[in-house]
């Protein structure tokens, strides 16, 4: 084999408590073309305690590779992503959380039913749902050592409400917008009112949005242009759950450990956690194969059909909940505006080929169900196929026999996948005379053309944290609430009326029918065709264990160990 040394620099990180030595190597390309592994980092510890001293820390270390790093530790900032909601379910509690059920293969997943403990010993739920009141346990208390209070509880619920943005629409999606819903009753009991009951009173209390912050140290950083700290806790924990953040190297790597004293669970198996930002999804692999890394996720479809053949890494594969990756058609624009337009592209789609070619099977399709919605599932397959001869009809009929000429969109940072659905697609319509042009968006761009709805054909996924089908498609379809996420810009009176009575329908039978009858009107209507329930998918050392899937898709460390 040969090596060379990229460059004589030698940069330090962490590896269990202590600091290594990194240094980088090119890879003679020959000797690996068949793993497409071009370059490799190679970890070389320069430990005083040796080898041995190195191997107990590991035991006890979590090394997680990622593609991506927080952009804040603060969920409720403006600027906060995906990594920034694995910091607040882990560094952060809330009142209360889900429980855990065990699978066939020894992994977990949480139970959307069912809630349990964590800072709220108990809780007692009004009879009619209006409110309910929370009795904190007595013995937690935050990283700096100050007790948890219920005025905890109470500021940290209104700084998500006057946080806006995302965090705000979250908590309204329970009817939690008000401060004065936060009723202080002692110092360890608060009860939340609900001027509308729904389902979502205790679901809506267990997401990431909704963590406990140490107000007394958030407030001693606050200032009359930030009375809720937000700039302060963004860049500095303040949270009282079960790791704490050690160093933050932005666009580098992210170092957490184990609060000791933390009271709202099992103290965890893993003292420490890494997680090294890498943007090359070979090199993430390669370190796995390695045993340098023991977990990431976000490789390609790909690289996991490889994986799971090879047997040498454990790779989970989760149907999404509440999820689904589709084709949006803007309404708004021609000849979008018209029903059989969309149903001329809802069977010219090569379904088949975007499932198996383009997500390498890590997918379940949503196509090819019947004609009438008979049950509440969501996602669920619509009704169309690959026919191009009804396609070509189709599009006779709307007036479109010599075909059109439109632009087909997607976020470029999800290319890996987005990018053959996009030829796919483009190829199966040029053969019912529809030209397909491709426009590949900016990350940082991608959100606000979503909310200028100026695209008019686009490739994109949403998964709700909530597992309710009337909660996505408020999200996604409800015109009356015509969020971002609503790419269509779809407007249906009818279908409206329908998410609002279901979601605060309290009649199981008439729940069910408000739900069968908006999912047959987007099937109907095809403003949005399904493609797939996406896997989420997750490789890891075989000696880890305790991995769960959660409704919010990000690493729960609190649950992993390693076995012996």
């Amino acid at each position: 084999m040969c090596i060379q040394p990229v460059s004589a620099t030698i940069l330090p990180t962490h590896f269990g408590n202590k600091e290594l030595s990194v240094f980088y190597f090119k890879i003679d390309p020959q000797k690996y073309l068949q793993t497409g592994v071009i370059a490799l980092a190679l970890t070389f510890p320069v430990l005083a305690g040796g080898l041995e001293a190195n191997a107990q820390s590991r035991d006890k270390t979590l090394v997680v590779v990622s593609e991506e790093g927080p952009s804040t530790l603060d969920i409720h900032g403006a600027t906060a992503n995906v990594p920034t909601h694995e910091i607040s379910w882990n560094v952060y509690d809330r009142l209360i959380t889900h429980k855990r059920i065990e699978l066939e293969d020894g992994s977990f997943a949480y139970d959307y039913t069912t809630f349990e403990p964590e800072l709220a010993e108990n809780w007692d739920v009004a009879e009619d749902n209006s409110s309910v009141t929370f009795h904190l346990r007595k013995d937690a208390t935050f990283h700096d050592g100050r007790p948890v209070t219920s005025a905890d509880v109470k500021w940290s619920l209104e700084r998500a409400i006057a946080a806006g943005g995302f965090p705000a629409i979250q908590m309204g999606a329970s009817e939690m917008m008000l401060p004065d819903q936060f009723v202080v009753l002692d110092e360890h009991t608060i009860r939340v009112d609900f001027p509308k009951p729904n389902k979502l009173v205790l679901a809506n209390l267990a997401v990431p949005v909704a963590q406990i912050v140490n107000s007394e140290l958030a407030k001693e950083h606050a200032t009359a242009a930030d009375p809720f700290a937000m700039e302060w806790v963004g860049e500095n924990g303040a949270g009282g759950g079960a790791y704490m953040v050690d160093s933050w190297k932005p666009g580098s790597e992210i170092v957490f450990k184990r609060f000791d004293d933390w009271k709202s669970g099992d103290l965890p198996f893993m003292e420490k956690v890494i997680i090294r930002q890498i943007a090359s999804a070979g090199t993430r692999r390669a370190l796995l194969e390695r045993g340098d890394a023991d977990l990431s996720f976000n490789l390609p479809p790909k690289d996991f059909s490889e994986l799971v053949a090879e047997e040498k890494l454990k790779v989970i594969g989760t149907p999404v909940d509440a999820e689904l990756l589709y084709l949006d058609m803007n309404v708004t624009m021609k000849p979008f505006d018209d029903p059989k337009v969309r149903k001329a592209i809802a069977y010219a789609i090569p379904y088949n080929d975007v499932l198996n070619t383009a997500l390498y099977g890590r997918g379940i399709g949503m196509f090819g169900g019947p004609d009438t919605v008979t049950t509440t599932d969501w996602p669920q397959p619509s009704p169309y196929e690959l026919d191009l001869e009804k396609a070509k009809a189709l599009l006779a009929e709307a007036g479109y026999q010599d075909g059109f000429e439109t632009t087909l969109s997607y976020d470029v940072t999800t290319s890996t996948t987005r990018e053959p659905i996009a030829l796919l697609v483009q190829d199966s319509l040029k053969k019912i005379g529809v030209t397909v042009n491709i426009e590949k968006i900016t990350g940082a761009d991608w959100y606000t053309r979503l909310g200028q709805k100026d695209m008019p054909f686009l490739i994109m996924s949403f998964k709700a944290w909530l597992n309710y089908p009337d909660y996505y498609f408020y999200w996604t379809y409800d015109g009356a609430n015509n969020s971002v996420f609503n790419a269509m810009n779809y407007v249906n009176p009818a279908m409206d009326d329908l998410i609002a009575k279901a979601r605060f329908e309290t009649d199981a039978l008439a729940y069910e029918d408000q739900v069968k009858g908006f999912i047959q009107i987007a099937m109907d209507d095809v403003p949005r065709i399904p493609l797939v329930q996406d896997f989420r998918d997750v490789a890891m050392q075989q000696s880890i264990k305790g991995y769960t899937y959660w409704f919010h898709l990000t690493l729960d460390y609190r649950t992993l160990s390693r076995a012996e």
